[in-house]
């Protein structure tokens, strides 16, 4: 017998594809309140969003006629006609959000519009509605959700630990702090402020202090623009990789996705940059034209669809690409590298406090930088001889940036006495020096510093004109300076780097330049190599080998490519022949790519003597290479340390 379903059941049906635990409540709610022209958002949970969720924002509100209508479902006031589908701006359309909730939850809502004499507040109790009453309250709208689930038990059974749900909303919210970083966003867990954003829109800041301040001089700003996308974020230099994709993040038009497509941009980008098993950070903030994406292919929206998707990835990856070709991608070596687990700077005492501040109570590792209302006073006991050095120090492990100094000085706050020697340390003098130090090195970790442009081309055959190379250590590093840096060069990655793009040129390029030589070279491969010569035997064709069969599984070469010596080919071959693979493409370049990456391991060894001519040539021909940086297997070719590190490392300054 077909039957219609009562609202009770068809209620809690719907429900059931929008709320599915207690995160799925916290990202409806923050995106409404997005939606409505939030400047400031509270977001606080208890026992992972279980029993209590409250969102309070200073947005537009509801009016007192609308406050039941926002309940039903499908009624919303960000689209009218199917034709809005096709430019969808903001972050919730379907209307389906607050009618979910309301169904499987207790629910009250206390808004206030800005023409609003009072506020209303509405309390609804799975889906009917139980109180509504006039209260006074602030302009915009505070949603607390309780007791979800509580209705449907069987669902409520299948919710994870409240440590679980926690992480969820809390990773969720740390998102949203980035793409809305002009919106003051603060996240309050079991009674604990976990951050609080400024709301200055400094997105640079807020991934800091929301995430880690550990690799903030490891990041690369990049900006690109075109007529239908733009793209801006913060990449990792190569050398600051982690095992996953985790601090991977992306943003479409404000909304935070996971999207396949973005991750093959990202892998692009970093090509030939990174060893396997490593992938770098990645924080991309992208603007597309709305009708060249569709937001509405998950219930969640947690995915998009792009029209041209290999725009859109090429887009993407160019613009990593050039990030990575400025010479902020340079590893850089600090005191901290070759000081780490060796020298114990650590005073008898330590302390923080923050002061006049709604973080206060926590200390600055667990909040990223303070806000700009802290004081911060540091109380210290020092030997003599280290006294400011220890200091420098110090400040430099709890907030190494330009904005602690600057709210430092700003507030004019002075270490107390020491308690063990009573001297007074002039802590404004030592940071205002730390200030002037900072803005002589060569890298900055401030993202103005650090921007390339999709205009921009990095100055690469300027930075190679500025290096005075001074000779070579250990027969392995080549060592060069410049005005404010001292380099190291590792003349077998560059050497692998100039080989590689010199073979695949040769591969691409239609006309093959040969040289032939006295003693042919003679390669002996087993049968089930010599069964797919068709493919491999072409491949050493294009790289500009000529080879032939001589017997039943033997080939001679006669020629082999110009810029090669005969010891360098003599080795690729070898290699090539030992490790080539029996399902070779010569057509997919992506694999032939591969394949020739693995074959340069016959490039310059370390150990080997260059001269200082040899050197020179290296440096030339490195000069003229796409990527300068790092060889085919993602080791860097340079490391630098700036002048300041070395004078540190020495006690100069």
């Amino acid at each position: 017998m077909i039957k219609i379903l009562s609202k009770n059941v068809a209620d809690k049906i719907a429900a059931g594809e929008v709320v599915d635990r207690p995160l799925s409540i916290v990202k409806e709610l923050v995106e409404n309140a997005i939606d409505a022209g939030a400047t400031n958002i509270t977001v606080e949970i208890r026992n992972g969003g279980k029993t209590y969720i409250r969102v309070t924002d200073n947005g537009c509100g509801i009016g007192e006629n609308e406050v039941e209508l926002a309940f039903l479902r499908h009624a919303t006031s960000k689209i009218t006609t199917d034709e809005d589908l096709n430019s969808i701006l903001t972050l919730g359309f379907r209307g389906e959000a607050l009618s979910s909730i309301a169904a499987v939850s207790r629910v009250e809502l206390i808004t206030k519009t800005v023409d609003a004499k009072t506020g209303v507040s509405l309390k609804i109790h799975g889906g009917e509605v139980f109180e509504k009453s006039a209260t006074g309250c602030p302009d915009g709208t505070t949603i607390i959700v309780s007791d979800l689930f509580y209705n449907t038990p069987a669902r409520l059974k299948f919710m994870k630990t409240d440590a679980t749900e926690s992480t969820l909303i809390i990773d969720f919210i740390s998102k949203i702090a980035l793409a809305y970083a002009a919106i003051k966003i603060r996240l309050i867990n079991n009674g604990t402020i976990l951050f609080s954003t400024n709301g200055k829109g400094d997105k640079y800041s807020n991934i800091i202090t929301v995430y880690s301040k550990s690799f903030s001089e490891g990041l690369i700003h990049i900006s690109s623009e075109s007529e239908s996308m733009s793209l801006e974020g913060y990449i990792s230099r190569p050398d600051f990789s982690k095992t996953n994709r985790k601090q991977q993040i992306f943003f479409v038009n404000g909304r935070s996705i996971s999207n396949r497509i973005m991750d093959l941009a990202v892998q692009e980008g970093y090509t030939e940059r990174l060893f396997e098993g490593r992938y770098p950070i990645a924080y991309l903030f992208f603007r597309i034209k709305p009708e060249l994406v569709d937001v509405n292919i998950h219930p969640n929206k947690k995915e998009v669809r792009f029209n041209q998707d290999m725009e859109v990835k090429n887009f993407i990856a160019q613009s990593i690409k050039r990030g990575l070709l400025s010479q902020q991608a340079i590893p850089q070596v600090t005191e901290s590298h070759i000081t780490r687990n060796k020298i114990d700077l650590t005073p008898k005492v330590y302390d923080y406090k923050l002061e006049e501040s709604p973080l206060k109570g926590k200390s600055i590792e667990d909040k990223g930088v303070a806000s700009q209302h802290q004081h911060l006073q540091v109380k210290t006991i020092f030997s003599e001889s280290n006294q400011e050095e220890v200091v420098k120090q110090k400040i430099q492990e709890a907030e190494v940036n330009e904005k602690v100094l600057n709210v430092l000085n700003e507030n004019k706050q002075e270490i107390k006495k020491s308690e063990e020697n009573q001297e007074q340390v002039d802590i404004k003098k030592i940071l205002s020096t730390l200030v002037k130090e900072r803005e002589e090195l060569d890298y900055n970790p401030d993202h103005v510093e650090n921007s390339v442009t999709a205009e921009q081309t990095p100055p690469t055959d300027t930075f190679f004109m500025k290096l005075n190379l001074t000779g070579t250590i250990f027969n392995t590093y080549i060592t060069a300076v410049d005005e404010n840096c001292f380099y190291l060069i590792d003349q077998h990655a560059a050497h692998e780097r100039i080989f590689y793009e010199k073979l695949l040129k040769q591969y691409k390029d239609e006309e093959k330049l040969h040289q032939t030589i006295l003693t042919p070279i003679m390669a002996e491969v087993p049968y089930a190599i010599k069964s797919t010569e068709k493919s491999w035997v072409q491949l050493l064709r294009n790289m500009g080998f000529e080879i032939e069969p001589f017997g039943t599984r033997t080939y001679i070469i006669k020629e082999i490519p110009m810029f090669m010596e005969l010891s360098e080919a003599q080795n690729m071959v070898d290699y090539f022949l030992e490790n080539i693979g029996e399902d070779v493409d010569i057509e997919n370049e992506a694999k032939v790519s591969r394949i020739i990456t693995r074959s340069c391991k016959s490039a310059v060894k370390a150990n080997d003597v260059l001269s200082m001519a040899e050197c020179r040539q290296l440096m030339n021909d490195l000069a003229k290479c796409e990527n300068p940086y790092s060889c085919p297997h993602g080791r860097p070719t340079f490391i630098k340390m700036t002048k300041y590190e070395i004078e540190k490392m020495f006690k100069r300054v």
